[in-house]
């Protein structure tokens, strides 16, 4: 159990208040996934932090960000160990290994592991589940 729990009412109100994007709701709390290049921080490059959308725990530094040529950003490692969760995803037919804010429990992305040294790993991520922090 994750140690933020709010109901559905409160999540989109929450969600609303930051400006959020339209999507993140269903991308957060229902496991969706935004198109491919339509995300706000696919293309985005400043330096900062990347924090959970929904309750702002850090989760990735801009300096383990990488254009994978996906269309969602990509990150090769969490800024620390254990803000987030990883669970085996059988939806869509496939195995794949989705990613969770740990404090929260909104839905982020996957990971899998065709990224970058020095982690071998890739972290994608919905822009929708994001929140920037310039440094």
């Amino acid at each position: 159990m994750t140690s933020i729990q709010k109901t559905e009412k409160e999540w989109r109100e929450l969600l609303a208040s930051k400006g959020a994007e339209p999507v993140a709701y269903a991308v957060t709390r229902q496991a969706a996934t935004e198109r491919p290049f339509t995300g706000k921080y696919e293309g985005h490059w400043a330096s900062g932090t990347y924090r959970c959308i929904c309750c702002s725990a850090e989760l990735f530094k801009s300096d383990t960000k990488f254009d994978a040529g996906c269309g969602w950003p990509s990150f090769y490692q969490a800024s620390t160990d254990g803000a987030i969760k990883e669970h085996v995803d059988v939806s869509l037919g496939m195995r794949r290994v989705e990613t969770v804010c740990a404090q929260c429990g909104a839905h982020l992305g996957h990971v899998f592991e065709d990224g970058p040294a020095p982690t071998g790993l890739r972290y994608c991520m919905n822009s929708a589940s994001l929140d920037f922090e310039a440094s």
